[in-house]
């Protein structure tokens, strides 16, 4: 194992302190001023001039003394409106959860940090550190990609890792090609008209078109898709009345579609659209569907993914990385600098329930715990990833 990782190590009880300030006090969304406040503190701790670039989203450069390219690190920063459960002494504080360890991210960031400043002379080239807003709501990457954060300077390639419950801690994963599928959000509104339960001949129900509508869509994925294309369409939310003598104006549903193909999304986007409308119109009522937000699938670079799993062989543990080609309908919006630049995003084992009985729980479960011993672990994998690749690329 190289001197960075044993480097890293030695940062373990630091690491643990900055992950768990962060995880009491998380923060949900494009606006995250306490986390922001925080992390740009820690940065300008270790020697950096970070800024911000736009709500919450920070960028921060370290440059080596031997010119070279522009190589990026990416952590997301929010959390989820979900109430911890978990049975930690340092559980969130209020009713949001870092369920799925985006406050691991930052940590492990924050510690490439200050390992990259014990070695800064060995950069050929910079190298970007970028704390990201809003990854849950797919808004952040578009974000700060629109407000130029891969320029300035001007960025040749990236890389980002997530940690992932239920997997060996520390065992990395590197997906080959579209390793992760595209998810859109959508809102589906249906108006009808209100009144008394007693005489819904007076009224349209809103919540029985909803009903009608949220069976048909169940049809699009069963006959409208082929069974070797991957595709989920969820309903998560279904929301309308106040009392049950009461049949409301209007109800709304929400709910994602998940593919491996962009233009498979806007085909079933579509149908959303003419099943959610005609079925309204057909029991007298009015449909209207909207895009809440978009991540496209994530497309790891091939030969960059299969040249950074050598790389963590060789830094870390050949025993411990695993190459894969086969993807899981989870999404990320760090897809979007998939597009741009080539690019590499790994997950992070962060435990099982064989290690730990209170490991291995769902991501974005109220009881999700992440083994913190693969702090260090993180952060050096990230900083050793990226010292060669711009070393090999000068």
């Amino acid at each position: 194992m190289s001197t960075i990782f044993e480097e890293a190590k030695k940062l373990q009880e630091e690491l643990v302190g900055i992950r768990r300030s962060i995880h009491q006090c998380p923060e949900v969304g494009p606006a995250l001023p306490k986390t922001k406040a925080f992390v740009m503190d820690k940065l300008k701790e270790f020697g950096y001039e970070p800024r911000e670039i736009c709500e919450s989203g920070i960028v921060a450069v370290i440059e080596g003394d031997k010119p070279g390219k522009t190589f990026l690190l990416r952590a997301d920063m929010d959390a989820l409106a979900i109430k911890e459960e978990a049975p930690v002494p340092f559980a969130s504080e209020n009713n949001c959860m870092h369920a799925c360890g985006h406050d691991m991210h930052t940590t492990m960031l924050l510690g490439a940090a200050k390992l990259l400043k014990e070695h800064q002379k060995e950069i050929c080239g910079k190298i970007k550190l970028v704390f990201q807003p809003d990854e849950e709501g797919f808004t952040g990457a578009k974000t700060m990609l629109k407000a130029g954060v891969l320029e300035n300077p001007k960025v040749d390639a990236g890389m980002a890792l997530h940690v992932n419950s239920g997997t060996p801690s520390g065992l990395v994963l590197c997906g080959l090609g579209t390793c992760m599928a595209g998810c859109t959000l959508f809102r589906i509104k249906v108006k009808g008209k209100g009144c008394h339960g007693a005489m819904p001949e007076n009224g349209v129900d809103p919540i029985n078109i909803a009903a009608h509508v949220f069976i048909a869509l169940q049809e699009i994925i069963a006959r409208e898709v082929t069974p070797t294309m991957p595709a989920v369409v969820t309903i998560g939310k279904f929301e309308g009345g106040k009392a049950p003598n009461i049949i409301p104006e209007e109800v709304v549903m929400e709910g994602t579609i998940r593919t491996l193909d962009r233009d498979l999304s806007a085909q079933i986007y579509k149908r959303i659209e003419e099943i959610s409308t005609q079925t309204a119109a057909l029991f007298r009522g009015e449909a209207a569907v909207t895009e809440i937000s978009s991540a496209p699938p994530l497309h790891n670079d091939e030969e960059m993914t299969r040249t950074i799993a050598d790389y963590i062989k060789d830094a870390y543990d050949p025993n411990r990385v695993v190459v894969f080609n086969q993807g899981g309908m989870g999404s990320e919006d760090f897809a979007s600098y998939t597009y741009e630049i080539p690019c590499s995003y790994i997950l992070l084992g962060a435990g099982t329930a064989q290690e730990n009985e209170l490991y291995g729980k769902p991501m974005h479960n109220d009881h999700v715990v992440f083994n913190e011993d693969i702090l260090p672990i993180g952060s050096a994998l990230l900083v050793s990833s990226a010292l060669r690749w711009l070393k090999e690329h000068q």
